[in-house]
């Protein structure tokens, strides 16, 4: 019977791409249930191997960038998960987000929401404002904090605390958000960020990783991780434009023990 249950959620499940999905948000029922990625790069990298190809699950980050997804044909192509950005700082919201969401659920892909940190607003601002606009709802993928330094800010792009003070600000948003959404969050970061705030030393957290000219054991050292965002010039059919492409670390079966762990 769980051999004929998979396959009939299996079915399901592409009858819900084919067809539209309708208006509701159907959370996958079975993180087994995987497509293929028929992913393409606009600036392709040769890494060395392990390559992203060889890693079974890939998806994708969106955000206001990509302004049409059409997330079904997008599942359909291998988006078996995506992370949206959500917030920034304590009071943008990006524009996209709600209709990201609302799209993504639709298909059944297994969402995420992050936040991009600024270091001129308070971490309990943010943590509250990021909250303020992501739902709690069954079915989603742990909260993100994307750190990293912003150069583009008219206000912060020259706030640079010091490591020891950027680890506590990151300290006190995590609290506040795992406290609300019952998830320890995922830690996005990139290579500089990563070594001048010490970031390593943050113990018990997924990290997700952004390297797209070199190999993460290059850009990080000796550091685990559970996604790596290896292309910031993906080409997905559904996805109008060039977007950042995201391979999990593991299995099929690693995917499906990590969903059922960490997906609330």
């Amino acid at each position: 019977m769980k051999g004929v249950r998979h396959i009939l959620t299996s079915a399901c499940l592409l009858l819900l791409v084919s067809c539209g999905g309708g208006g509701r948000d159907v959370p996958p029922a079975d993180p087994g249930v995987l497509f293929a990625p028929n992913f393409r790069d606009a600036d392709p990298v040769d890494f060395p191997t392990p390559r992203p190809s060889s890693f079974p699950v890939h998806g994708i980050d969106a955000a206001r960038f990509q302004n049409t997804v059409d997330w079904n044909v997008a599942r359909a192509n291998g988006v078996n998960f995506a992370f949206l950005k959500a917030t920034e700082g304590g009071d943008l919201l990006d524009p996209k987000f709600k209709d990201h969401w609302r799209g993504a659920g639709r298909a059944g892909v297994w969402r995420g929401a992050y936040h991009f940190y600024y270091f001129c607003t308070p971490p309990e601002v943010q943590a509250r404002w990021f909250i303020s606009n992501v739902p709690r709802v069954s079915g989603s993928l742990p909260p993100v904090l994307d750190m990293e330094w912003n150069p583009f800010s008219p206000t912060c792009a020259t706030v640079r605390p010091p490591a020891a003070e950027v680890r506590r600000q990151m300290r006190v948003w995590l609290r506040i958000v795992e406290a609300h959404y019952g998830q320890r969050p995922i830690l996005y970061t990139t290579p500089d960020f990563y070594r001048e705030n010490g970031l390593g030393r943050f113990r018990g957290y997924d990290f997700w990783l952004r390297s797209t000219a070199e190999h993460l054991r290059d850009s990080y050292p000796g550091q685990g991780w559970r996604f790596w965002q290896y292309s910031a010039t993906g080409l997905i059919p559904g996805v109008s434009g060039e977007v950042d492409l995201n391979a999990f670390n593991g299995s099929r079966e690693d995917w499906n023990d990590w969903v059922i762990r960490r997906a609330r």
